[in-house]
């Protein structure tokens, strides 16, 4: 079980220096070690994120938060040769996050800013419940029916389901951003992209300071397209060591 803390959510710089002592250890077995590559990497998109500070560009702070998420949860399919799904992959990580959190940093984060859940849980356009059949009746039932929905959770204290419910619900605007489903700076739907901005702006660091105090040492996966020298021969799919 969980110890029950205060919620941190560190900048990029204070992650590098907490990490840097594990950065050192798996770089001595060899270059291009998975684990800190998808630490560098995640990092280096969440940095750029921390430059967008004005209305205008939450819709980019959005994506290059989810990319850096990205960066850990991504898998590599051996049998087809490309990324596993992004949904099935991100919720294996979600789970392995929870697990490996005994500090609790992510229950804290989802307790502290209860209210920003269940905003996002309780808003319809984010709801793939809604976009089945769009109207504006469907809409306040999903609103009332979302936001019932996470307070139960709340009280059941259900962390795995609620995590991976509102994950669900930033990685749909996420698709409707990448996949041009709709349109930057649009002035639909702000309050979503605020709240979902938001979000993966705490997620995200708070996953990076779990991979960091309890993942350092995890198998996480063969990650996509690693790095590959100029000059190399035989490219292998390395495991974490």
């Amino acid at each position: 079980m969980a110890t029950i803390t205060t919620s941190t959510t560190l900048t990029v710089p204070e992650l590098r220096e907490r990490w840097l002592p594990h950065k050192e250890r798996l770089n001595a077995t060899g270059s291009g070690h998975p684990t800190a590559v998808r630490f560098h990497r995640a990092c280096s998109w969440l940095e750029e994120a921390e430059r967008f500070h004005t209305e205008d560009q939450t819709d980019h702070a959005l994506i290059f938060r989810w990319t850096a998420f990205n960066a850990l949860y991504g898998q590599w399919d051996l049998d087809r040769h490309e990324p596993l799904a992004d949904r099935q992959s991100w919720q294996v990580f979600l789970s392995r996050m929870l697990e490996l959190d005994t500090t609790g940093h992510t229950v804290s984060l989802l307790n502290e800013h209860r209210g920003l859940v269940l905003a996002i849980l309780g808003n319809p356009y984010l709801n793939d419940y809604f976009w089945q059949d769009p109207c504006r009746e469907k809409a306040g039932k999903t609103r009332q029916g979302g936001r019932h929905k996470a307070e139960a959770w709340y009280a059941q204290k259900d962390w795995p389901l609620i995590l991976d419910r509102v994950v669900d619900r930033v990685y749909l605007l996420r698709c409707q951003l990448v996949h041009g489903a709709a349109t930057l700076r649009s002035g639909l739907n702000r309050e979503a992209v605020r709240h979902c901005a938001t979000m993966a702006g705490l997620l995200v660091p708070t996953f990076l300071l779990v991979w960091i105090d309890h993942g350092a040492g995890e198998d996480w996966g063969i990650m996509c397209y690693p790095p590959v020298n100029r000059g190399a021969g035989d490219i292998r799919r390395r495991r974490p060591q």
